[in-house]
């Protein structure tokens, strides 16, 4: 039996209450893979370590972050044969449905919250109707909890419909926030198989009833640590002996902003996080700078990764302190395949409740989809980033971000008869 909008409606909000982090989606992928199950006779479910490469996970908490969000999940009374099989922030999961001969179609949504603290104001929705989120300094503040759900419902709506000829994958994708979770899902073996690939976002500053075909103009991505050693000595006695950290950083955040830009496109960089020193009389020993860069194309974002490297190295050689580097999580670019754009706008146009349809629009942010798109595409099938509207009062990673209910059957409506016409096509 296909979600009714009520069902809808439950779900959503149910995930809206417990958001958990990146690879700590413990409680929302048990919660996800037992909906599944009660409602479905998929022909694979796979979760946890079954539906990702582990070793290509990236951001990953330590282990008291992903115990205390384990605990969490296990007091929410979840299948507990599940959540053993995501112990140490082995989340997500991958659903599949077979219906005979013809393409393998994937979809791909993402499931991570937030570390925003949600609005208790009367005004926001979650808050007047009683599903604000549980879980203080955590939220889904960009509506992950939607694509969740809209996934849950486009497989129900295949397995009924008898419209679809094909293989249908849900990719229900943990860590998109961190950048962290793609690449190991693009990694796995799941989508070597794929030769269509569809991935979604809601609102994106789209009202509801408005659908964006192809979103492309993501931004490649890539976190940067830095750690700046020197040498510690009193800051009013001797402080001639010091080689101070703290100096050397700032003066590396000061020329992170002015690396040329690149004729090419579009660069962004960014110190995010620059934290050091232990007392105002110490000359600080030790800094460091959590840094991202971005870049139009991949090529430009390794552009922008080499100069802030150079700029770094400098600056700790200026004030003769050592610097280490690490690099964190990374995206690369991508550009929805125009075959996949026509035949999602085709639909849309014919979507009730749509009333708008625009064939293309920029992201202008960064998103790790792309490791699936680009995986996808370098095995000779497509991809097709869709964006659905929906009114959100609040921007996106804001403590009033709410979506429109209404919203999640246009989506599923545009996704299902997107990959019905995939399956009749043979795109």
């Amino acid at each position: 039996m296909a979600l009714t909008e009520s069902d809808r409606t439950s779900l959503r909000r149910d995930l809206h209450r417990r958001p958990e982090p990146a690879w700590c989606e413990f409680y929302t992928t048990a919660r996800l893979a037992t909906e599944l199950e009660s409602r479905l006779d998929l022909d694979e479910l796979h979760v946890g370590p079954d539906a990702i490469a582990g070793d290509h996970r990236m951001a990953v908490p330590d282990e008291a972050e992903l115990a205390r969000w384990y605990d969490r999940a296990s007091d929410a009374n979840v299948d507990e044969a599940i959540l053993e099989s995501l112990e140490g922030g082995y989340t997500g999961l991958v659903a599949v449905l077979e219906r005979g001969e013809g393409p393998t179609v994937g979809l791909r949504v993402d499931i991570d919250g937030l570390p925003v603290e949600e609005s208790d104001d009367a005004a926001h929705e979650p808050a007047a109707e009683g599903f604000r989120s549980e879980y203080e300094g955590a939220m889904h503040a960009c509506g992950h909890d939607a694509h969740a759900t809209i996934g849950v419902g486009v497989l129900e709506r295949i397995a009924e419909s008898g419209e679809f000829s094909g293989t249908l994958k849900v990719f229900f994708q943990p860590a998109e926030e961190v950048v962290g979770g793609g690449k190991s899902m693009a990694k796995s073996d799941h989508i070597k198989d794929v030769d269509h690939l569809l991935a979604l976002h809601i609102g994106l500053d789209h009202p509801t009833g408005e659908i964006v075909a192809g979103i492309d103009g993501f931004l490649a991505v890539r976190h940067l640590e830095a750690e700046f050693t020197g040498q510690s000595s009193h800051a009013g006695g001797h402080p001639e002996q010091g080689r101070n950290a703290v100096q050397a950083m700032a003066t590396a955040v000061q020329n992170l902003y002015g690396i040329p830009r690149h004729n090419d496109g579009k660069t962004r960089v960014n110190a995010g996080v620059v934290e050091g020193g232990t007392a105002a009389n110490v000359i600080p020993e030790e800094a460091r700078i959590l840094a991202e860069v971005r870049g139009e194309t991949t090529e430009l974002m390794e552009y922008m990764h080499s100069k802030a490297r150079h700029v770094v190295r400098s600056a700790a050689e200026m004030h003769e302190c050592t610097v280490e580097f690490s690099i964190g999580a990374e995206a690369p670019s991508a550009t929805s395949d125009q075959e996949l754009v026509d035949i999602v706008a085709d639909v849309a146009g014919q979507t009730e409740g749509v009333e708008r349809v625009l064939e293309r629009d920029e992201l202008g942010g960064s998103e790790d989809a792309t490791f699936l798109m680009q995986a996808v595409q370098e095995n000779g099938g497509t991809a097709c980033y869709v964006g659905i509207g929906t009114d959100h009062p609040g921007g996106h990673h804001t403590p009033t971000f709410d979506v429109d209910e209404s919203s999640i059957a246009h989506g599923i409506d545009v996704l299902a008869g997107t990959i019905e016409r995939i399956g009749r096509r043979r795109v």
